[in-house]
């Protein structure tokens, strides 16, 4: 890995970015516009050397890993741009892209031709919420685990689980039928507190939800059980049995990610849904702060020095991005990172305190809808205006996915604090149903990058300096 890395280095540039967020936060789109925007030059005016007119090209180079899944992008680019307009499907695996970026240095530095190599790096959030898990034996996992269902806000969704958890004996004879139950109602509950109307968070094992080629296989057939601290389980036992799975686990799914993928990260932007977490009111807003914090924990973070950069890549520069800032009109974009800036201020304090640099910021990398303004009862409203998906409605209204509907989208609090105690939304009327709307990506000429907001200020925090 050293020596690739050297020759990276040398060959003038390279930048392994990291692509991240919890479950349909917009990992697929964000790689997807950044590759189009800057392969068919779309509008990046906070892009430093793309707005000097320094970058001669991107492209497209051959997979860098063998083992390592292509990141699909001709695929989710015909998805967004096509004629049916829809949202690529959401990340599930582990994928990777080069691109290429051809640039001319910045005068100071002495114009000349440089090429930085970026390579994207995607993968859900939800494994990072296991490397954690590597510091953690089965007893401590299962009673953190066990006392977070059983509290108010998530005993409603595991009451299957936590009935079927008081009829096992940890102690008993270990049965394949009974670990597999126990997994099959674990993984429903974990399913249940993820989805729109709740939207947790902090839900590992993240495979779970997310098994890929290993459905079925032991190393995804456990659960918590309650145990005793300081006693241990008697061989042949069902605790016994599912501590060597959870420790297979660590060692086959979780510790192999960290190793081949995430260690060798340099950079990385973490995409955050909170506009689902607001949606879903206070506790779902907690539990998502505490998710960021244990994202956090995972980094190798601080200062990259040359020789850190070849020999032991660190990430350096974090970025937190509240996504779909599209589903709001611009007055409310400074309370979108505001809100974001209070999810994220532990973690940003840990990242920061060993030398990375960290920013938040509210963005879109595909922008589905315009501003306008609204009249109701004499006011004038900040709108939006897109097209819904189909099937999506607001009050008793349903959309057919063609007509175009102009939305209030409420306004956020002033004070961040305030959406923490479930002030969400300012709302003309107190029974309207203010949920956000799922618009349909936009309409947009045969080759040309659909708009964004703010992509390219992440884009110039991310790897900008790289192009000076």
């Amino acid at each position: 890995m050293a020596a690739r890395s050297l020759a990276d280095y040398f060959a003038g540039g390279a930048v392994r970015l990291g692509v991240t967020g919890l479950s349909r936060a917009g990992k697929t789109v964000f790689i997807t516009a950044l590759i189009d925007n800057l392969i068919n030059r779309g509008r990046l005016p906070v892009l430093r050397a793309a707005a000097e007119g320094r970058i001669a090209r991107a492209y497209l180079e051959p997979q860098p890993d063998d083992a390592v899944p292509r990141f699909a992008y001709e695929e989710h680019r015909a998805a967004l741009a096509g004629p049916d307009r829809h949202w690529p499907h959401s990340t599930s695996r582990i994928s990777q892209l080069r691109l290429a970026i051809e640039f001319e240095r910045a005068a100071a530095w002495g114009a000349r031709a440089s090429t930085l190599t970026l390579d994207l790096v995607d993968y859900p959030g939800e494994w990072l919420l296991d490397l954690p898990l590597l510091g953690k034996s089965y007893a401590e996992w299962s009673r953190e685990t066990i006392a977070a269902v059983r509290a108010p806000a998530r005993a409603p969704l595991a009451a299957e689980w936590n009935l079927f958890l008081s009829s096992l004996d940890p102690a008993a004879e270990a049965e394949e039928e009974t670990a597999r139950k126990a997994a099959a109602l674990f993984t429903a509950y974990l399913g249940k507190a993820r989805a729109d109307l709740y939207a947790l968070s902090t839900l590992p094992p993240g495979r779970f939800l997310m098994p890929g080629e290993l459905a079925g296989s032991p190393a995804l057939t456990f659960a918590p059980l309650p145990l005793d601290e300081g006693v241990v389980a008697a061989p042949g036992s069902l605790a016994t049995m599912m501590e060597r799975r959870y420790e297979a686990y660590k060692t086959h799914v979780a510790r192999p990610f960290f190793r081949d993928h995430f260690a060798r990260l340099d950079r990385q932007i973490v995409l955050v849904d909170a506009l689902a977490a607001l949606n879903s009111g206070p506790t779902a807003l907690a539990d998502l702060e505490n998710a960021l914090v244990e994202v956090t924990r995972a980094f190798r973070v601080g200062r990259a020095s040359t020789f850190a950069s070849i020999f032991r890549p660190r990430v350096d520069r974090i970025l937190f991005a509240a996504t779909k800032a599209d589903h709001l009109h611009h007055v409310s974009h400074d309370r979108l990172e505001a809100i974001l800036r209070a999810l994220t201020g532990r973690a940003i304090a840990r990242a920061e305190g060993v030398g990375a640099a960290v920013d938040v910021i509210a963005l879109s990398a595909v922008r589905a809808t315009r501003e306008a303004e609204l009249r109701h009862a004499g006011e004038i409203l900040p709108a939006i205006v897109g097209t819904p998906e189909k099937g999506e409605r607001l009050g008793d209204q349903v959309f057919d996915g063609v007509a175009e509907a102009a939305v209030f989208p409420g306004q956020l609090p002033e004070d961040p604090q305030a959406a923490f105690a479930g002030e969400a939304l300012a709302q003309p009327e107190a029974d309207a149903d203010w949920r956000f709307l799922r618009f349909r990506p936009p309409a947009t000429a045969p080759g040309a990058p659909a708009p964004h907001i703010r992509l390219d200020r992440a884009l110039q925090f991310l790897f900008g300096d790289r192009l000076a």
